[in-house]
């Protein structure tokens, strides 16, 4: 060690000999290295900074060229066509006949479209003051009241009674569907018959909705709703004790919400279906997905604490309602009102029926809204393995040992396919880490439906969701690993189209494919650590000072004045000027004057109502296109980067060195040489479907009934089974050849072709084999000492089989 005096006197210490020359231009040479490297950094991320600014412009810009040059043209067309009509009608002379017919219907549809508008701010009020109950069609039942809960919160769990002619089995595997709490009330999950819930009951499952009151209550955390949600599962699991665990379904913030669930209790749930939920919310293209950018736009999570000071210590749901209706204004803000112009003749039921729940707003507390703000949509916690929903108490999504299925589509712009898909490659090294954890994982990607359609689209619901609930009980005998679910329209039966679904092996790869990479994301890590201290600043200063200022009355006045309640209320009968629309809205109806279809003025009004529409879309084009290129000029400079640095994205991930040191695979392969029939079968289905890449529906569907019906794999039951399966596939992935030459110590000479002929059974028929099935089977039965020959098994080898008791294993 060099004292004082040897620093001050080099020559006379021996420890510490005086540097060479040469080795003092060594370290100016490290040091000048060093900083020409961080130099070089900058220079290149300021170049990556160019590169997204670049590729913003040109996506909007042709983006905006191909969409609003095609459809300039059909407008011109369209005014072609009209003037073309009106010299016509000017011709004949019944253009003025047509302009008197026209201004009779278009005062008539006026004051139908407003007696609407008056029945929709009626419906309004009335929902308002009864506590806006769930808008759900399906008559219900309350079993449990989170009040009740030792952290007591605002949610309840209803049992939905089904329909008549509608009958249910009560050891069927029960529907758990948790509804979004993003501003809407609960309900949307079942207010058609053609919905999550209607598909379950059809199947004669037992329903379970969880719903939650507009009001939180005093206090509420994140966890109380979390720990209230497990407690609803657990008390559906007392009901159904012959019934599988259940499924839970989560729409759209429900999603993370079912994930928050599953991984503070892997014990509860069944499958876990994530429908469009914003998990990963900094992840999106660039050029698309302009809401992701808000946060780093509109003040960070300050800004509801604000507001939810303002509010009396209570976010009012109605700003998040705004932010979507902004989101697109030309649909939301103008289209929507003159569709039902052009329609007041028998747009009202539709029109009413989705507005009950569009204008239902809920209340969150400040500790909840701050939550979610900070820990998932700035702050992106969930994701880096980071998130607490209470102190001591991190999430893990690592721990969630259910089967997950994942819905997203192109087609949202809301939580567009990125944010519901990455969260799996953040989280798991590869695919070979999700099998050694013994999960499922399955996504499933629409082409075109919008957000809401996901979960609401009768399209979505005859469809996937139907094969959703048909598949269940076959997701569970899948091996563990990453799938995606691919439906193909086959044939239409009586009506109806009958679908054949797969289950495709999927890497991570397949999955960054849909996204454009993550250099776009550094920004938001700049935006987090601003929010932060913004948030600290502001509870530091002004947060008293309004806190103080704002009293119950001033903040339930400021709810009533919402843009969004004000509209509504205006234009109910309470209204003094608006309450005659009734009865003249009644006398119009029974003495409508329509124009005649062809009516030219009615061409008019809709080419009006196209440009328009188009006008407000190319502004919101523009709009989109100046917040991202304004995002990246203010959080993607030198000073923001090395100030966000500390927020950077990524939990640590094991390599695959780690991942075979795992003690879950170590203890998989002591047992490499151990089992019997059970586990030879299961080993060699697992080395088919690895040898494939994937499974067919009826492969997957004959697997569930082998492995789930029949003795010796019945008296296993559901758990077991599972983590036979998961034995298994940790040994087919890490010692592919070593589990195959142990095959004979498995199945002794007796039990070898009956084992054989049962994975032929479930591998179908040889003729639509591939040849690298046809190849592994070959090995399979020259390892077992079998004749070469492989035969088409019609039937299964284990129904003659002395049955077991009934399972409790319906899907």
């Amino acid at each position: 060690m060099t004292s004082i005096y040897d620093l001050m006197t080099p020559h006379r210490g021996t420890s510490q000999p005086r540097p060479a020359h040469h080795l003092i231009a060594d370290e100016v040479i490290d040091h000048s290295s060093a900083w020409l490297a961080r130099a070089r950094s900058e220079v290149d991320a300021s170049a990556g900074l160019g590169q997204i600014q670049t590729t913003a412009v040109s996506r909007h810009s042709q983006r905006m060229l191909a969409t609003h040059a095609a459809r300039g043209d059909a407008s011109a067309r369209d005014a072609t066509a009209l003037l073309a009509a009106l010299r016509d009608g000017q011709d004949n002379g019944t253009l003025a006949a047509d302009w008197a017919a026209y201004l009779r219907d278009a005062a008539e549809r006026a004051v139908l479209c407003a007696d609407i508008l008056r029945q929709r701010g009626d419906q309004f009020l009335e929902h308002e003051a009864a506590g806006c109950p769930p808008v759900l069609i399906y008559d219900y039942e309350k079993v449990m009241d989170g009040r009740d809960m030792p952290h007591p919160s605002n949610y309840e769990l209803l049992r939905i009674l089904p329909p008549p002619g509608v009958s249910l089995d009560d050891t069927r595997r029960p529907y758990v569907i948790i509804d979004p709490r993003a501003g809407h009330g609960p309900g949307i999950g079942g207010f058609k018959p053609d919905s999550q819930v209607g598909v379950a009951l059809r199947a004669g499952h037992p329903v379970y909705f969880v719903s939650f009151r507009q009001r939180p209550e005093p206090g509420q955390y994140i966890a109380f709703v979390t720990r209230t949600q497990a407690a609803f599962v657990r008390a559906v699991m007392r009901r159904h004790p012959d019934a599988p665990r259940p499924i839970v379904i989560g729409n759209c913030q429900g999603g993370w919400a079912t994930l928050l669930l599953a991984a503070t209790n892997p014990d509860l749930t069944g499958p876990i279906v994530v429908n469009g939920a914003p998990v990963a919310p900094w992840s999106g293209k660039v050029g698309q997905d302009p809401m992701r950018y808000l946060g780093g736009l509109n003040g960070g999570a300050w800004v509801p604490m604000l507001l939810s000071d303002l509010g009396g210590g209570l976010f009012d749901g109605a700003h998040l309602v705004q932010n979507f209706e902004l989101l697109n204004p030309s649909r939301t803000l103008f289209r929507k009102y003159t569709d039902l112009f052009r329609d007041a003749d028998t747009a009202a039921a539709r029109f009413l029926e989705f507005e009950k729940w569009w204008g239902g707003f809920f209340l969150m507390t400040e500790p909840e809204i701050r939550w979610i703000v900070e820990q998932i949509f700035i702050g992106n916690r969930l994701v880096k393995n980071e998130a607490r929903i209470e102190p001591g108490r991190p999430v893990d999504l690592k721990a969630i040992r259910a089967p997950i299925i994942v819905f997203a589509s192109h087609g949202d712009n809301i939580t567009p396919p990125q944010q519901a898909l990455n969260w799996i490659t953040e989280t798991y090294t590869d695919v070979n880490e999700i099998r050694i954890r013994g999960q499922r994982i399955i996504y499933m990607v629409h082409p075109q439906v919008g957000h809401l359609g996901i979960f609401v689209s009768s399209q979505i619901a005859n469809k996937e969701h139907t094969e959703v609930a048909s598949t269940v009980k076959t997701i569970e005998a899948l091996a563990p690993g990453l799938y995606e679910m691919i439906i193909e329209d086959v044939q239409e039966t009586d009506g109806r189209t009958h679908f054949t679904v797969g289950f495709a092996e999927r890497s991570f790869d397949d999955i960054r494919a849909l996204d454009d990479g993550i250099a776009d994301e550094q920004p938001f890590a700049a935006v987090a650590r601003v929010s932060e201290v913004q948030s600290q600043i502001y509870a530091a200063t002004l947060r008293p000072l309004v806190q103080a200022a704002v009293t119950a009355p001033m903040a339930e006045a400021g709810r009533a004045l919402h843009p969004q309640r004000l509209r509504r209320a205006l234009m109910s009968s309470r209204n003094p000027l608006v309450a005659p629309l009734d009865q003249m809205a009644q006398k119009l109806r029974a003495d409508r004057h329509k124009p005649a279809p062809d009516n030219p003025f009615l061409a008019a009004e809709a080419l009006w109502v196209q440009a328009t529409e188009q006008a407000i879309d190319l502004w919101r084009d523009w709009r989109d296109f100046t917040r991202e290129v304004t995002f990246f000029a203010l959080w993607s400079t030198p000073f923001a980067r090395a100030f966000g640095r500390t927020h950077e994205t990524h939990r640590t991930l094991k390599d695959a060195n780690e991942l075979r040191a795992l003690p879950e695979v170590a203890h998989a392969l002591l047992k490499i040489d151990q089992g019997g029939f059970v586990e030879g079968v299961i080993r060699m289905l697992v080395l088919l479907a690895e040898s494939r890449g994937g499974v067919r529906r009826d492969r997957l569907e004959r697997s569930g009934k082998v492995l789930s019906l029949d003795s010796p794999f019945a008296e296993l039951g559901p758990e077991a089974r599972a983590l036979i399966i998961h034995e298994q596939t940790l040994i087919a992935t890490y010692e592919t050849n070593r589990g195959i030459e142990a095959l004979p110590r498995l199945l002794p000479p007796d039990q070898r072709e009956k084992a054989v002929q049962v994975v032929q059974f479930i591998a179908g028929s040889p003729d639509e084999m591939e040849p690298h099935t046809r190849a592994m089977l070959h090995r399979f039965r020259s390892v077992l000492d079998l004749p070469p020959e492989i035969r088409h098994i019609a039937t299964d080898p284990l129904q003659d089989t002395p049955p077991a008791p009934a399972p409790a294993d319906k899907g």
